[in-house]
């Protein structure tokens, strides 16, 4: 896995769904989906699509401790 080198510039408070949570971590969408079910990032769901959704922090935390 190659994670971008420089922290994601995300806010804190962003959403972001599997694409784009996937783009700002220079990561395929199946290995963010891997990670997520195995726990290594934690994502919300979508109530009324049903997609999951990324936090701005969470894609940071989950950079810093992949980097």
């Amino acid at each position: 896995m190659a994670l971008t080198m420089s922290e994601p510039m995300v806010n804190d408070t962003d959403r972001l769904n599997v694409t784009q949570a996937a783009k700002v971590l220079g990561i395929h969408r199946n290995t963010l989906r891997q990670h997520s079910d195995e726990g290594l990032i934690k994502f919300s769901v979508n109530q009324r699509t049903g997609y999951r959704k990324y936090s701005g922090r969470e894609i940071k935390r989950y950079w810093r401790m992949q980097a």
